[in-house]
């Protein structure tokens, strides 16, 4: 069965093209790395130079304007700049589409860029609430003593327009306690009224909800109804809806995703943005990039090959990174701070790969065997900004307290 929309199938059919160069280059690139056994001149050098600066004071520039959004960064320049925001500009948006943020309870620096940079950003998600079914048309919110409400106020003082819409995880549901909801117009209704009772009591301005990916490809019809029904109980409150989506192509593959332009087409209407997990493409098993660009620009148009709903799609981007290791065919998340620190140490020299967009680079730890790092740049969150903005889309940022504080420049 076909998977794409007859108007857009050149397009799609030029991205399946690229997606197989992509994963032939990909693959050839982490074989490369994986089975070369000396170390760059720059690697070798490590801990032979001075401490390396960073600046602590803000810059009256943006970082396009001190000329840092490049191909070729130096490790040495990225750690001096990297916390140096332009102070005079915070205030001012370069990117017109949508922007929600996330921001974790266990990495705290993120409610402190939501007050900063508030202004920049239309939608703030902090990932604090879970719904637990605990019986016929019982419904208990756990969760709310992550819950800040000074924050809140503080966010909101900075950008009056700014919404709040925390996010809802479906914890420790089973197979049954979705079966039992689905098939009860009374629990749907009960769950409803529960969400819009706790927004008004908790002055939340509507829910990001993450459930898609739960029950893979099954009951799929059942929980569209369910998020129209919420979506439509939320909207009459004056409330948002926000659904994280998978990517609409599997990663690493021309197949489609566990959510397709078939789900789109029903959900579009009703709910208010997608949040799109355009990251996370490669894995231990199989390391590369996050964020591959073929890849991304392929999700959007196979969702919404017309353009019909592009402004409702977050187009997502990581401010994390991911470190994987030659040995055991392992890998971890690389954040901002754990960034700046390998940089200062292994000193290491810094890849732009032109294909996929995205910068990389390679240390050896003295007993760890060879490592490969994939973190974002200026210049890859700006090819990715760009993207955004010629397909019509927004942006989502998975999370904002893992990023480095210049990042926020470019929104």
């Amino acid at each position: 069965m076909a998977w794409v929309a007859p108007r857009g199938q050149e397009n799609l059919d030029m991205g399946k093209t690229t997606m197989r160069l992509l994963c032939t280059s990909l693959s050839f690139t982490m074989i490369c790395w994986l089975a070369e056994g000396t170390l760059s001149k720059t690697d070798a050098k490590k801990g032979a130079t001075k401490n390396l600066e960073e600046k602590m004071l803000h810059s009256d520039k943006n970082v396009q304007d001190r000329g840092l959004v490049v191909v070729d960064p130096k490790a040495k320049d990225i750690i001096l700049e990297h916390r140096s925001y332009c102070s005079k500009k915070m205030k001012e948006r370069h990117f017109s589409g949508d922007v929600l943020g996330y921001i974790t309870p266990w990495n705290s620096h993120g409610y402190d860029i939501a007050k900063i940079f508030g202004n920049k950003f239309t939608l703030i998600s902090p990932v604090w609430l879970q719904v637990r079914r605990k019986g016929k048309e019982r419904f208990q919110f756990t969760g709310l003593h992550d819950a800040d409400k000074g924050w809140m106020k503080d966010v909101r003082k900075t950008s009056k327009n700014i919404k709040i819409v925390p996010r809802i995880l479906f914890d420790g549901w089973t197979y049954q306690d979705f079966e039992s909801v689905f098939g009860s117009e009374d629990e749907i209704e009960e769950l409803s009224n529960n969400m819009v009772l706790l927004a008004k009591n908790e002055n939340f301005d509507g829910f990001v909800i993450e459930v898609w990916s739960q029950l893979g490809n099954q009951k799929q019809t059942e929980l569209i109804h369910l998020l129209i029904h919420l979506s439509e109980a939320l909207h009459e409150a004056q409330l948002k809806l926000v659904l994280v989506i998978p990517p609409a192509v599997a990663a690493g593959t021309n197949q489609p995703g566990m959510f397709t332009k078939k789900e789109f087409d029903q959900l579009a209407s009703a709910i208010d943005s997608f949040s799109l997990m355009t990251y996370d493409y490669s894995t231990p098993q199989r390391p590369g990039p996050n964020s591959p660009i073929p890849w991304v620009r392929a999700c959007v148009q196979v969702l919404d090959p017309d353009s019909k709903w592009r402004n409702k799609i977050l187009l997502g981007l990581n401010f994390y990174g991911m470190d994987y290791s030659a040995l055991g065919a392992s890998g971890e998340p690389m954040l901002g701070s754990r960034y700046i620190e390998t940089l200062k140490e292994h000193k290491p020299k810094i890849v732009w790969d032109e294909q996929i967009a995205e910068h990389y680079f390679e240390y050896k730890k003295n007993k760890g065997g060879k490592h490969a790092v994939f973190y974002p740049t200026l210049k890859s969150i700006q090819l990715r900004l760009d993207l955004a903005k010629e397909l019509g889309t927004g942006i989502s940022i998975w999370e904002l307290g893992q990023g480095l504080d210049y990042f926020y420049d470019l929104l």
